[in-house]
């Protein structure tokens, strides 16, 4: 306090008024970016003085500990900076400028805080590092969205305002000598404030609410950021609740029943099984085809009455078609890694974006040693979200938006290519495979699509909804793509003999109050072949990571497993179950509960809602054992990934290809 007395007096730490100014203009900010997300009329939160003290109190602090890692730079220069250096004229109006830039980032970081929360009704968390990676798609989109140069425009006036009060004491401030003593003293607790806040404040200590808004609220953007940054990769062990090895592998194995086969133990600790079905395989050609944010709420099949998706809703009276099918997660590389590896969502990072995760057990390398040809198809640059990578290096071809010549894009947006561009590439390569066929066998092919994503743009004359307007378009859109797609296929030869398999990647929206909102977790799930499988309804209960298998049920395609799906179309109902997870929260559910895993080891049982209409067919199930087969196919996933347990190897398709 001494030295800030002798700041504002014009004493010996004068210099170091602008890292005081700066400090100001972070807590103003965060003030008001905070007072702006609690106004809007999506934030579901209490008004009483109670709340608005967490949100506020613990909110300053944090913005306080936001500061002391923000401005520890410009605190080392001002304490080391010359004075000859630090009061030369020409410095001081380069100093200025800085600062007026400096001033017109935190501005820019307020509005995207703004941006972040309509999205993900969060602030900055492991997303947002993931984001600053594809700058060129994340700016790209948030450009095509909403008016960037305008906000880009309004915030330079913004920060210009700002700035002008604090022009003329920082450039005078600059030219007030420091002796090496005050130097030392002025840089000290700047020094202190991030090490102790390092060693102290975790962003735990603002989840004082059970409402994840309210909690999100007393955080501060800069520092989650930075703390996501941090913990980006979760160490389940660590931080999650966890039972001794060995009981944790047997419950897994009771939560993954070995089916028509039986278990391999010749390697420890592994989910390694053999699934054997009686009879020839079908040699059918499969298409799966994961659409963009596809959640289940937007068909009129499941309840929507705007007309959104007459294709998909017409595609259910000729095919075996599922109701309560819940996404892991609500990324798509969750849903990458649910629909070709069959596994639980384990914290943190996707597989698909971490290191060591080449030459794994997946779809495509059981079609691969079954002797189909495999391709992964997307509309968009493979690079994103390590796409191309993963799957390059996991038995799938990849053939992105590069391989369009340009000729052929009716439309494209900084995500990529439209659907029905997608789908003229994919019919090409599916051609080429069928041509190709010989001794290469029939052919494997999951496409992504892009077009249902911000900005919700798409060729004119379409659809009744102009391009743009909003997410029922984009999705009104994606269905007309799809209808188009299965109608232009219906004339290949290729179409009698094939299995089209049509879901989501993750539904359009997780956010809310509630940690895991399950109803923005369902995704629909279409199995057509006109020529092989009966009309159905199932109204089992399902986990995305059950795709896989059930196809290759489907497909009467013996092999040795290792994913942790189950075909659903064989399995007991009582051992129905599904995973669903954000980046830190893990969610179990069975038995008409919800069994919740959270960092620090908490746990929750709770029961689903009734509108959910999932039957409990509950099995007498305790609540425990509940919590300890949720914890053992979390803690095992995690444990055989980090341990090279799942593995992809030519041992374990011995069987007949």
């Amino acid at each position: 306090m001494k030295i800030l007395r002798n700041i504002l007096k014009d004493g010996p730490y004068r210099r170091f008024l602008p890292l005081y100014a700066l400090v100001g203009v972070l807590v103003l900010l965060s003030f008001v970016t905070r007072v702006v997300l609690l106004a809007r009329a999506d934030t579901n939160v209490s008004r009483s003085v109670l709340h608005l003290s967490h949100i506020f109190g613990v909110g300053f602090l944090f913005d306080l500990v936001a500061a002391s890692y923000f401005c520890l730079p410009l605190a080392i220069y001002l304490a080391l900076a010359p004075n000859r250096v630090a009061a030369w004229r020409p410095h001081r109006w380069l100093f200025l400028g800085l600062f007026l830039a400096t001033v017109y980032v935190l501005c820019v970081v307020s509005v995207a805080e703004w941006v972040f929360w309509d999205e993900f009704a969060a602030r900055f968390n492991f997303i947002a590092v993931d984001y600053l990676i594809y700058t060129n798609e994340v700016l790209g989109n948030i450009w095509q969205s909403y008016p960037g140069g305008k906000w880009l425009a309004l915030l330079a006036a913004v920060a210009l305002l700002i700035w002008l009060p604090l022009a003329k004491p920082v450039f005078a401030a600059l030219s007030h000598p420091l002796r090496w003593r005050h130097r030392l003293a002025g840089l000290a607790p700047w020094i202190a404030a991030p090490v102790l806040s390092f060693m102290f404040i975790t962003t735990d200590l603002k989840s004082l609410s059970p409402l994840d808004a309210e909690n999100e609220l007393a955080g501060n953007g800069i520092y989650e950021f930075f703390a996501a940054n941090y913990n980006n990769e979760l160490d389940y062990e660590k931080f999650y609740a966890t039972l001794p090895h060995d009981e944790a592998m047997q419950r897994a194995l009771e939560a993954i029943p070995a089916g028509q086969g039986r278990w391999l133990h010749d390697k420890p600790d592994s989910v390694q099984r053999s699934v054997v079905y009686d009879g020839p395989p079908r040699r059918l050609n499969v298409v799966l085809v994961s659409a963009e944010s596809l959640g289940a709420e937007f068909l009129g099949l499941f309840g929507n009455k705007e007309g959104l998706t007459p294709n998909l809703d017409a595609l259910a009276a000729k095919s075996l078609y599922f109701t309560n099918v819940f996404a892991t997660g609500n990324r798509t590389v969750r849903g990458m890694e649910a629909l070709s590896l069959s596994i639980p969502p384990t914290p943190g990072q996707s597989i698909v974006r971490r290191p060591k995760n080449e030459q794994l057990f997946s779809l495509g390398s059981v079609f691969e040693h079954k002797g189909y040809q495999t391709r992964f198809i997307y509309g968009g640059y493979g690079y994103f979200d390590n796409m191309s990578y993963f799957f390059s290096n996991n038995d799938y071809r990849v053939i992105d938006r590069t391989a369009l010549p340009k000729q052929d894009i009716h439309y494209e947006n900084i995500w990529g290519v439209a659907d029905e561009d997608l789908f003229t590439l994919s019919l090409r390569e599916l051609d080429r495979a069928y041509g190709e066929r010989g001794d290469k066998g029939p052919f494997f092919a999951h496409i992504m699509t892009t077009s249902n994503h911000r900005p919700y743009t798409y060729p004119a004359g379409r659809i009744d909804i102009p391009s743009g307007t909003n997410r029922a378009g984009a999705v009104k859109y994606t269905d007309y793509a799809i209808g188009e797609f299965l109608r232009q296929a219906k004339s290949k030869p290729w179409f009698d003999d094939t299995i089209f398999v049509i879901t989501a990647d993750h539904g359009a929206s997780a956010r809310g109050t509630a940690t895991i909102p399950l109803e923005k977790y369902r995704i629909p799930l279409f199995l057509y072949a006109p020529k092989y499988i009966t009309t159905q309804r199932v109204d089992r209960l399902m986990s995305q990571i059950d795709i896989p298998t059930t196809v290759l049920g489907l497909l009467n395609m013996s092999y040795n497993s290792k994913f942790y799906g189950r075909d659903i179309m064989r399995a007991p109902k009582s051992e129905d179950r599904a995973f669903v997870a954000n980046y830190q929260t893990l969610g179990y559910i069975k038995a008409g509960r919800l069994v919740t895993l959270e960092a620090k080891r908490k746990m929750h049982v709770a029961p689903l809602a009734p509108g959910l209409g999932i039957d409990p067919a509950d099995g007498g199930i305790s609540d425990d054992d509940l919590r300890k087969q949720a914890i053992g196919c979390y803690q095992s996933a995690s444990y055989a990934f980090r341990h090279g347990l799942l593995r992809d190897e030519d041992s374990s398709h011995s069987q007949a290809r």
